[in-house]
């Protein structure tokens, strides 16, 4: 570039710095949030926004019920490998279900760190069975609290560090419904680079305490 050149180009940057150009979207700048305030109840916003991502949802007045729901799930869909290394939920399930072999297991079931009400998403962590529980197995079970429930990402986010201080876990994760793909040729495709279903069982642990 010849010097001429660049001198023009340089007065015209000039010129524009003197009179400044208005922001077209001033209310996206600050620390306003981006997306709409709740509107309902926490509940079932994460219920539609989850099932419209095509999972599959169950609300739990107790841990007792999702422990029925969970069993009669599993015997309707005859399944008879359970993958599970969550001992709380572990020791709910028969026995005769319970295997320790993911890559052949009919469904898998993990806890979480919180959900994302606005998304639908699940934040998994390395905390919660490790870093493949939720991958390999075809069906993914996430059992849930209401007290997990937060409405944006930053929240859950904030819910983490809070919960881990500097020691946070070396894998977070955000799942939002079951695997899915429209790489080829731009047709949907479910199950491709994880499970092709996904529920989650919400207990209402806030009722439960109160």
């Amino acid at each position: 570039m010849s010097s001429e050149a660049r001198n023009k180009i340089l007065k015209k940057i000039r010129a524009a710095l003197i009179h400044s150009t208005r922001l077209p979207f001033p209310e996206s700048e600050g620390a306003s949030p981006v997306f709409q305030p709740l509107q309902q109840d926490i509940v079932v916003e994460f219920a539609e926004q989850f099932t419209q991502l095509q999972g599959k949802f169950a609300f739990c007045s107790t841990a007792q019920e999702a422990e029925e729901q969970l069993n009669l799930l599993c015997d309707q869909q005859q399944w008879t490998k359970i993958y599970c290394m969550w001992d709380k939920w572990k020791n709910r399930i028969p026995d005769k279900w319970i295997t320790d072999d993911l890559i052949s297991c009919d469904a898998s079931i993990t806890g979480c760190e919180a959900l994302v009400a606005r998304t639908g998403s699940l934040v998994l962590s390395a905390h919660n069975s490790g870093r493949l529980t939720s991958v390999y197995a075809p069906v993914h079970i996430c059992i849930a609290y209401t007290s997990q429930l937060v409405y944006d990402i930053k929240d859950a986010l904030e819910r983490v560090k809070q919960q881990y201080g500097t020691m946070l876990p070396s894998l977070l994760t955000f799942a939002s419904g079951p695997s899915r793909t429209a790489d080829i040729e731009k047709t949907l495709v479910v199950g491709v680079h994880g499970p092709n279903q996904v529920y989650c069982f919400l207990i209402d642990d806030l009722e439960e305490n109160g």
